[in-house]
């Protein structure tokens, strides 16, 4: 497959994570070719919550088409995006976007706000979302954490990391759905996750710390006594429940 010139517009791209970027997609370039008509870096590594060596940088790959081929392409390249803490990349079409504004509506509005494209288009700018797509997708991932918890707490068995885990997992997962809480109110959704925390708190009247602190546990992994993980999970899958009610009854927009 013929490759193409490639000349890559890092000038948003935090220095820390321009090298990775570059290699990978000179290597994409050489693998996918003509196949291949956009780069867009998303997630934490834009943000003032990444943190080199321990958050995963995360792309989104335009393609004119997805196949199999695209697959054994990019997998190819997995052990080299390990060890540059590369997430595997999100692989779409234009056309698959499109479709996908009311069923992915949260994480494409994510996408929108926080995306920077370091070849071709970003194919985030300019989609427009329904507020009502936006609502009842959070109202079903709040619902579904809740399931999640449940599981989760029941599979830990007794096992202090695996229901750590489990917590701050949640709490990673709950901040896009915050943050399109505060889109549906018309608020401001930028800045560390603690902010973004302490903004849904303050605007839904939901107490959140449980879930702030427990975010706070995948860089400090702390030692907890049985009696103090039990207090956090159960303070944590009230904050959840209480979020998951205020969205429920969340009056949106036409």
């Amino acid at each position: 497959m013929s490759s193409k010139q490639m000349e890559l517009d890092l000038s948003e791209i935090p220095h820390a994570v321009q090298g990775p970027l570059a290699t990978f997609a000179s290597d994409l370039n050489e693998k996918l070719g003509q196949n291949l008509t956009g780069i867009t870096v998303v997630g934490s590594c834009l943000g003032e919550d990444y943190r080199p060596g321990l958050s995963d940088i995360n792309t989104v790959l335009v393609l004119d088409r997805l196949d199999q081929g695209v697959l054994k392409a990019v997998a190819s390249q997995a052990k080299s995006m390990h060890k540059k803490r590369l997430g595997p990349p999100l692989l779409m079409t234009e056309a698959y976007i499109k479709r996908s504004l009311d069923v992915f509506a949260v994480e494409l509005l994510d996408f929108q706000r926080v995306g920077r494209a370091i070849w071709g288009q970003n194919p985030f700018d300019g989609l427009s979302f329904t507020a009502a797509d936006v609502r009842l997708q959070c109202e079903r991932e709040f619902k579904a954490m809740l399931i999640r918890l449940r599981q989760g707490y029941i599979a830990a068995a007794g096992n202090s990391r695996l229901l750590r885990d489990v917590l701050v997992a949640t709490a990673k997962t709950s901040l896009p759905y915050l943050r399109a809480m505060l889109w549906l109110k018309e608020q401001e959704r930028g800045g560390l996750a603690e902010q973004t925390f302490a903004a849904a708190a303050a605007q839904f009247s939901v107490e959140l710390s449980p879930l702030c602190d427990v975010y706070r546990w995948r860089e400090e992994k702390p030692r907890l006594r049985e009696m103090e993980l039990e207090k956090a999970f159960e303070r944590a899958y009230g904050a959840v429940d209480n979020l998951a009610n205020a969205v429920d009854g969340l009056e949106v927009r036409s």
